[in-house]
């Protein structure tokens, strides 16, 4: 079995998917980490945000724009967050006004790749994924009416 696929199997044990890993501590540690991982990378802005800063560097109010519907406030707990985990550096340029930019470090370019797998997965099954939501819709509304 490669490395990849048993990482890949390691971590749906981990989601209970395939039973358990075992109690071992190290067993315990990358269930936490997976859990943890997949909790904020799965919430509403942290991808959006890791997507647009892939180019480069970005401001505030570029990142702002880029992240369509973010409000001010979700865009810089997100950003706290992902420099909190060490994802996104944040550096002060002293001019007047103050000139601030936001881009990935290492750690962070090291989600590049999944993100963009991700990206591309969500752009060709869309259209499969929202079909399947009005059938499903609609086989609820007809069983209901």
């Amino acid at each position: 079995m490669t490395a990849e696929i048993q990482g890949s199997t390691e971590a749906l044990a981990c989601t209970g998917h395939h039973g358990n890993l075992g109690d071992s501590a190290a067993d315990t540690t990358s269930c936490q980490a997976i859990r943890e991982t997949f909790s904020w990378v799965g919430d509403k802005w942290t991808l959006l945000v890791v997507r647009s800063l892939i180019d480069g560097p970005l401001r505030f109010g570029e990142l702002k724009v880029s992240v369509e519907g973010i409000s001010q406030r979700m865009l810089t707990l997100t950003l706290r967050r992902l420099e909190r985990d060490g994802l996104v550096s944040r550096t002060v340029y002293p001019e007047i006004p103050p000139h601030v930019e936001y881009e990935l470090t290492e750690l962070g370019r090291t989600l590049i790749e999944p993100v963009a797998a991700l990206s591309i997965w969500a752009v060709e099954q869309y259209p499969r994924l929202h079909a399947n939501r009005l059938a499903f819709d609609a086989d609820r509304q007809r069983s209901q009416g």
